[in-house]
């Protein structure tokens, strides 16, 4: 079982720390300096900052970059694509450091069509100490006995000009990252885990965002599944409107309408403004100013024709198994007692999707069972003979 870092007794606030500065850089000539000052170096610590709770699609709004001996945010909105900066992320010459990677990597293929290499991610790697509390401030308070303000979390980075308590607060990000790599580092290879880390984080590169345009994206609102098919003809024709909304005002679409006021919408199909008044969570500024479109949408759900009516489509249909069941409770209990050996969430140790696919499947072998979708070599070398033998019953 790995040991971990104990919490410092007093945790210091954050600051800038002696010895680093922080530069904003919102010209093209000083990102194109800057960027060629710090050359090659081995270890660079990045993170963005995106506007998804305020804006329809989201973007990179900010880059915070740290290397050991500076801090910059460089501002996207005002230099462009930093073109240097995508051939260092690129690059095998350099380690790049994140946490929590997936949502910065997805920006940044979607916006500059970046794939960045040789990761290392601070929030797996405490994942796979076992540490449950693996937030970047947890982490920092843990190991370096720092306490993040967390007052701008919820920011609105597109705004500008930033004040320089924001600014502030973006440099906490990867200002400390690279010194909370090292410590995680080490306790990897204490704990013998760092080839386990090392499968993880080649398999971020290539990370990328799939959005999902389809015509039945309203089916997947949680709770749609309750509506009638009348009732859903009324949702897809509220959550188009409700889309297109957001599109034009470049707003996250909750901050139009949220999901559980579109399903109550569905389900009373108020006809009038003074109807629309009465659902829970209305917005008021949108009666006022978009009313009269709410009440078209409704109008359209409810005169589509009983034939065509949307419905669900039919789950995936399995040959009927009577031992699939006990099965995947077999397999549950060897992923308990390991995750319990290995002092590992069970949940991430393997999911219980994975651990379904592979009761469907039934492998024989190590060689079968690693052709399981997303299942890694660390977890067939950690009990992938003790799920053949669940299996075999």
């Amino acid at each position: 079982m790995p040991s971990h870092s104990s919490p410092p007794s007093h945790p210091r606030p954050a600051t800038r720390g002696s010895g680093t500065s922080t530069r904003y850089i919102d010209t093209p000539a000083d990102a194109e300096r800057f960027l060629a000052s710090i050359g090659e170096p081995n270890r660079l610590a990045v993170d963005t900052e995106g506007a998804s709770f305020h804006r329809f699609v989201d973007r990179i709004y900010l880059l915070q970059i740290s290397t050991e001996s500076v801090n910059a945010i460089l501002d996207p909105l005002m230099i462009g694509k930093p073109r240097a900066l995508g051939e260092l992320l690129q690059s095998t010459r350099s380690e790049t450091v994140f946490h929590d990677a997936d949502y910065d990597l997805r920006l940044l293929f979607q916006d500059y069509g970046w794939h960045a290499r040789r990761l290392f991610d601070t929030r797996i790697a405490a994942q796979l100490l076992g540490i449950r509390a693996f937030g970047l401030a947890a982490l920092l308070e843990q190991f370096l006995g720092i306490r993040l303000d967390k007052k701008h979390q919820r920011a609105d980075w597109s705004m500008r000009p930033l004040p320089q308590d924001m600014l502030d607060y973006a440099t906490q990000d990867t200002m400390y990252l690279l010194p909370l790599r090292d410590r995680l580092a080490e306790a990897l290879e204490g704990a013998g885990r760092t080839a386990w880390a090392r499968e993880e984080f080649d398999r971020l590169e290539g990370t990328r965002w799939e959005h999902d345009a389809s015509a039945d994206a309203y089916q997947r609102i949680k709770g749609a599944r309750d509506l009638s098919r009348r009732e859903l003809a009324v949702l897809r024709e509220l959550v188009a409107w409700r889309d297109g909304v957001a599109r034009e005002l470049d707003r996250a679409t909750f901050r139009v309408a949220g999901n559980e006021t579109l399903l109550e919408l569905s389900r009373a199909t108020p006809r009038t403004v003074d109807a629309l008044r009465e659902i829970r969570g209305m917005p008021r500024g949108v009666i006022e100013r978009r009313g009269a479109d709410v009440l078209d949408a409704i109008a359209r759900g409810v005169a589509v024709p009983d034939e065509d009516l949307p419905r669900f489509p039919r789950a995936a249909r399995w040959e009927r198994d009577p031992d699939f069941d006990a099965r995947v409770n077999r397999l549950r209990s060897i992923r308990e007692t390991a995750a319990q050996r290995l002092d590992l969430d069970p949940g991430f140790l393997i999911s219980r999707e994975r651990l379904e696919t592979i009761a469907r499947k039934r492998p024989t072998s190590l060689e079968e069972l690693a052709q399981a979708d997303d299942l890694r070599q660390w977890q067939i070398d950690v009990m992938g003979k003790d799920l053949l033998r669940a299996l075999d019953g």
